[in-house]
């Protein structure tokens, strides 16, 4: 007959599922909160170990609470962790243990202010007038993404009808006058070419029929 596991086995495994998952920046702790000690660590980040003081005399154990968090802490090489808490009770339904789930953000926070920095506009010039003033490309880019969006829809969702009413929209605009318009716009709504200039031909009938 298996013997039946304790409550502390159950959360023991649940900590270390937690801390295997979302290893390495996760740390599971379970605090005995009869003895007010740290009964079991996962994927220690602390730095605490089994028996240390669990610090819990300011936690409001009867709140009632079935998860508190998440809240901010420091851990001690200065970085910042994000933590719940969870009462484990007992079948009285008073809490025995508590089971805290400490995520490490400072990797996440690394890669954002290196993003900041790579992406800060502080740091663009303003484009060559002289260079840019011909760019057709990106004022077909410019006018294709606000018709999208005052469509509220996206690129990769345009119907063929919509396709068809954006070439006509861009022809309006004026910005088949390059030379390789045609082609880029074909190319950037995944129609043929010859599709573009089916359209475009039928414009221009239409016009003439006018």
């Amino acid at each position: 007959m298996l013997k039946p596991t304790s409550q502390l086995e159950l959360l023991q495994s649940i900590a270390d599922g937690i801390a295997a998952l979302f290893f390495p920046n996760v740390e599971v702790v379970i605090h005995d909160l009869s003895t007010n000690q740290v009964a079991y660590l996962a994927n220690n980040l602390s730095k605490r170990k089994p028996g240390d003081d669990a610090g819990l005399d300011d936690f409001d154990i009867n709140s009632g609470t079935p998860v508190t968090g998440p809240y901010e802490k420091l851990n001690w090489d200065g970085k910042k962790m994000r933590s719940v808490s969870i009462p484990a009770r007992d079948e009285q339904g008073n809490p025995s243990y508590l089971l805290c789930v400490n995520l490490s953000t400072g990797m996440f926070e690394d890669a954002r202010n290196a993003l900041d920095m790579f992406l800060s506009v502080t740091r663009l010039q303003p484009q060559p007038q002289q260079l840019f003033k011909d760019d057709w490309q990106e004022k077909i880019n410019t006018f294709l993404h606000e018709w999208i969006r005052l469509q509220n829809t996206s690129l990769s969702s345009l119907s063929r009808e919509q396709k068809k009413q954006l070439v006509i929209d861009l022809y309006n605009e004026g910005a088949f006058k390059a030379k390789s318009a045609a082609d880029y716009i074909a190319n950037v709504l995944s129609l043929g070419r010859a599709t573009v200039y089916k359209y475009l031909k039928e414009l221009k009938k239409g016009e003439g029929a006018a």
